[in-house]
């Protein structure tokens, strides 16, 4: 039984990164997104939040991904009189997506993913020479 928890720990660990991972796609895809109109808003960062989830039945705490919410930190300024959504000062805002940061979190969300992963494995290995022995 503690081989099953230690699984579905993991697993819900894999959930939660593969979320993280799929919103750290979204940022960087986007990192160039600007608005159309003066006065409109570009692409806005996404960040993910974890929380623990006490599983009754399982009796362990799992991780779940609590939230999906927007970044509020201010935006960038580049100067192009030429772009549509220009101000009167040809400034246009720029998405507050840094693509460093955002490489970073992707490296760390997806050693989580490994790790998670490799728990899985071994696990298996273990359950799997546990079925041997009692042949």
């Amino acid at each position: 039984m503690a081989l099953e928890k230690s699984m579905i720990i993991a697993a819900s660990g894999m959930r939660a990164q593969g979320t993280r991972l799929r919103v750290i796609a979204e940022n960087i895809a986007n990192a160039g997104s600007m608005a159309e109109t003066t006065g409109g808003e570009p692409y806005r960062r996404k960040t993910v939040t974890f929380s623990n989830l006490l599983d009754r039945e399982l009796g362990a705490r799992t991780v779940e991904v609590s939230r999906i919410r927007e970044d509020k930190s201010d935006f960038g300024l580049r100067h192009d009189p030429t772009h549509p959504a220009a101000d009167d000062a040809g400034y246009i805002k720029t998405p507050n997506v840094k693509i460093a940061v955002e490489m970073m979190d992707f490296r760390e969300a997806q050693r989580s993913y490994e790790a998670n992963l490799n728990m899985i494995e071994v696990s298996r290995t273990m359950l799997r020479s546990t079925l041997e022995l009692l042949r």
